[in-house]
């Protein structure tokens, strides 16, 4: 759970994925198809009815759903700050990593934030750490996690200097998605058996 927190994307997707890993065989595959497929399905449906959805109805339609969207949002922060934050210390450091990610924005300020907070929770919340006990084995062995490490990177570096050269649409397309889904949600999803198969190993 704290290699998921700690790597980019849903904490949820990926501790399912995990999950399944853990269960032995293709489980991590079943895990992205019971979990996350169906919201792919109905987001791309969203995405093709979107353009025919039009009208004074589909407008108020899709404005309910932002305001939806904007209550669920509200309610898992308040919920995570509930959680993450039962004291002053705690609550301190995250109001110190919004303070720096509002200054230094971009890339820079994220792992600002991430790193200073680390280091401030080491130093400050270590005391309260509760002993780890017993060992997960993860049928994913240390090679294999570096295989799915490389390809992730080879898909994400050599597909712009292909379509750079080629100027193919399909490809450019192919590369727009990929990028976007691998720092929101996919890159977490690859590099997570790797960690795991470092953390079991050590």
């Amino acid at each position: 759970m704290a290699l998921c927190q700690f790597l980019p994307g849903p904490a949820s997707s990926q501790v399912g994925f995990a999950l399944g890993v853990l269960r032995g065989g293709g489980g991590g595959f079943a895990a992205w198809l019971a979990f996350t497929m169906p919201s792919a399905i109905i987001l791309v449906a969203f995405a093709l009815g979107a353009a025919a959805f039009k009208g004074p109805l589909a407008e108020s339609f899709l404005h309910g759903l932002k305001l939806v969207a904007v209550a669920v949002v509200a309610q898992a922060i308040w919920g995570m700050a509930r959680t993450l934050t039962p004291d002053r210390v705690r609550a301190g450091i995250a109001l110190a990593a919004i303070a720096i990610v509002v200054v230094f924005t971009g890339s820079f300020g994220q792992v600002t934030a991430i790193g200073i907070g680390a280091c401030a929770g080491l130093w400050l919340c270590s005391a309260d750490a509760t002993p780890i006990s017993g060992q997960l084995n993860f049928p994913v062995s240390r090679r294999g996690g570096g295989v799915a490490l490389i390809l992730f990177a080879l898909l994400l570096l050599l597909p712009p200097l292909v379509v750079s050269a080629t100027h193919s649409q399909g490809l450019a397309l192919f590369d727009a998605f990929y990028r976007s889904g691998a720092f929101v949600f996919g890159g977490g999803h690859v590099v997570l058996p790797l960690l795991q198969a470092e953390v079991v190993t050590h």
